[in-house]
């Protein structure tokens, strides 16, 4: 059955600009088309949305997020069912804008930074399934797995190389904490962090204990690190590096495979990415705070110097749609620029733009409509494949 809806009265931010006076138009879960409000008929649609002088937008695409950690396991001893916990964070989710999410479930070796029942090989497995086969039963957003995988754990090579070929996972990314460079070139920094998370091994061996720890450790080689870029890029899926601190390490990194650089360091090596082809991506609760919580690159300072491209959500969610609004309104970035970051330009990225990312005719109807509310931006309304999942009235 063809259902057609239009959404008028609407502030419409497209990839290079907002429109006024237009209607979008859907058939089903795609826009058909976007018409002057002046020539048409409302009445010939099945469902009318009046956008109320509102933003209409993409829903976000959030490459890089570990929320779902703490909605699965809220305490280091409590464990939640895993598919109610998918449950539960989608309706966060899509009230907060986000429509295509990409867990970022990490592969460690240690518990440096806390015990996650979610890090241990037989529950990643499980969760990658889950997130693969939820979408056969009900569901509101598309879940997606990025794969993070700590580069020191040796193990890691058989398991994510399975993953790939059976394409339970949608993007992956290689990480390297060791403290010294990378995020923890400070290592003040790296103490005062891993002391926060009370893991085990930090309480055994002590401070000094992991220093030396990391000094005799044995890593994925680079031929490895390259067979397993290689593999996702033959099966369509992006692979990414994270922290990056120098151009030595970005070279290294092109010459691995990988095509996203997430968290630059600074400024300097966020535009060398760039210049190497490499999509930068940078947290959006980065902007909300002002800057970086170790000290590293500000991502408002990256966007106004055009070095970062993606904004994710990393541990705060609602931080996307709020960093559109600071930056436009407090920075003054043009909303279609900005808005770009978290729909078009990740949407590139994870190469699923030919079906989602901007309003245009053919994509999907993944959708959202933004109200200013008390000086902050709020989901009224929010569509995925073409049906609203979310309609919010807020009172006084």
């Amino acid at each position: 059955m063809t259902m057609k809806t239009a959404i008028y009265n609407g502030k419409l931010i497209t990839p290079a600009e907002v429109l006024e006076n237009k209607v979008l138009v859907l058939e089903n879960d795609r826009i058909i088309d976007i018409l002057a409000e002046d020539v048409i008929d409302l009445g010939q649609y099945d469902e009318k949305i009046d956008a109320h002088g509102r933003y209409v937008c993409p829903g976000f695409i959030d490459t890089h997020s570990d929320k779902i950690e703490q909605i699965i396991q809220p305490r280091p001893t409590s464990v939640m069912d895993f598919e109610m916990g998918l449950k539960e964070i989608e309706r966060q989710l899509i009230n907060q804008g986000i429509t295509t999410i990409y867990h970022s479930i990490s592969l460690y070796q240690d518990d440096y930074f806390g015990a996650s029942e979610l890090r241990y090989k037989k529950n990643v497995l499980k969760l990658a399934e889950l997130i693969n086969n939820i979408h056969e039963r009900h569901h509101l957003i598309h879940h997606r797995l990025h794969l993070r995988i700590e580069i020191d754990n040796l193990e890691a090579f058989d398991i994510v190389s399975k993953m790939l070929r059976e394409k339970t996972v949608h993007e992956i990314s290689f990480m390297d904490h060791t403290p010294g460079q990378g995020q923890y070139r400070n290592i003040e920094t790296y103490r005062k962090t891993i002391t926060a998370y009370h893991g085990e091994t930090v309480t055994t061996l002590g401070f000094e204990g992991v220093l030396e720890h990391h000094k005799n450790k044995r890593t994925l080689s680079f031929e490895q690190l390259h067979e397993l870029a290689e593999l996702a890029r033959a099966n369509g899926i992006p692979a990414a590096s994270h922290d990056d601190d120098t151009a030595a390490k970005l070279q290294v990194n092109k010459e691995l495979g990988v095509a996203i650089s997430e968290f630059p360091i600074t400024i300097d090596v966020a535009r060398q990415a760039q210049q190497l082809g490499l999509a930068t991506v940078v947290g959006a609760p980065n902007i909300l705070l002002g800057g970086s919580h170790t000290g590293n690159l500000s991502a408002a300072e990256a966007v106004k110097e055009g070095c970062a491209d993606i904004l994710c959500s990393d541990y705060y969610p609602a931080a996307m749609l709020h960093s559109i609004f600071i930056m436009h309104e407090q920075h003054g970035v043009p909303l279609p620029e900005i808005v770009n970051k978290l729909t078009l330009n990740p949407a590139r990225a994870m190469c699923i733009d030919n079906d989602y990312g901007s309003l245009a005719v053919g994509k999907k109807a993944d959708l959202l409509i933004i109200k200013i509310l008390d000086g902050y931006p709020v989901i009224t309304h929010a569509l995925v494949d073409g049906k609203v999942i979310s309609q919010l009235e807020y009172r006084v």
